[in-house]
């Protein structure tokens, strides 16, 4: 699988697009074994967070064109589909997933940012989803992922136009938690994936369980669906031993029963 390449250090993985060639397109190859390597890690009961980044110059430099000539609307519908499927396992994907991203986000790669739960920007770093200058239109949930992610108007803008967003503007605009130097970007990725990893792991899902699938929901399922949640950690060990330590004044050990 030398496309991804998948480092790991206790709880905490780095999945690296490895296309630094080809700015780490996403070609079809790519997106199998990146959804292999997520599908995998999803199984990993002891994984505390996710770090997706590229190699190079580039996060990811969108979907690779030259796969996407004379495709029939039975094929077309097939990428489409793919690249959604992938996207979808991210967002969906039991722990945090942080986006590293350095300079280039664009189009697949953009709409791959977005279904990251957290992003960290370099401050070169250009987000677009330019699929409209080829007469298309994002395709693997760009376009219900940013209208939701920020102001309808501006998501409209970005797309209907074509237009580049730098690190700083992505950043006022909510699309970015943090921009940090191109020398810091990984430094800072894994620092909040340290900070997140030594917080109560079942929580954490959780937390994150209930705001993904909270989202899909009406308000009172979701509501529903965080008082389910919230009660059922105190049948763990962890929130019996975070509420002790609370109360003794010392530092919580967590254990993830």
């Amino acid at each position: 699988m030398d496309s991804i390449v998948c480092d790991r250090n206790g709880g905490i993985a780095v999945l690296t697009l490895n296309r630094p060639e080809k700015r780490n397109a996403l070609s079809a190859e790519l997106i199998n074994e990146l959804e292999h390597s997520i599908f995998a890690l999803a199984e990993d009961d002891s994984l505390r967070v996710l770090i997706v980044t590229g190699a190079g110059d580039a996060f990811c430099a969108g979907t690779d064109i030259s796969g996407l000539t004379n495709l029939t609307l039975s094929e077309a519908t097939d990428v489409s589909t793919r690249g959604q499927q992938l996207c979808d396992r991210i967002e969906s994907f039991p722990v945090p997933i942080i986006a590293a991203i350095n300079r280039i986000a664009a189009g697949g790669g953009c709409e791959l940012a977005l279904a990251c739960h957290l992003r960290i920007g370099s401050e070169d770093a250009m987000f677009s989803l330019p699929e409209t200058k080829l007469g298309l239109i994002p395709a693997y949930g760009g376009t219900q992922r940013l209208s939701r992610d920020i102001a309808i108007a501006r998501a409209l803008e970005i797309m209907l136009a074509g237009k580049s967003v730098d690190a700083y503007t992505a950043l006022k605009l909510g699309l970015l938690n943090r921009v940090v130097e191109p020398n810091q970007l990984m430094g800072e990725a894994l620092a909040l994936a340290n900070e997140i990893a030594a917080l109560a792991p079942l929580a954490i899902r959780a937390c994150l369980k209930a705001v993904t699938d909270g989202l899909k929901l009406p308000f009172d399922e979701g509501l529903a669906l965080e008082r389910q949640l919230f009660a059922s950690l105190f049948e763990t060990e962890d929130a019996k031993e975070g509420i002790t330590a609370f109360l003794e004044k010392r530092r919580p050990v967590f254990k993830g029963q």
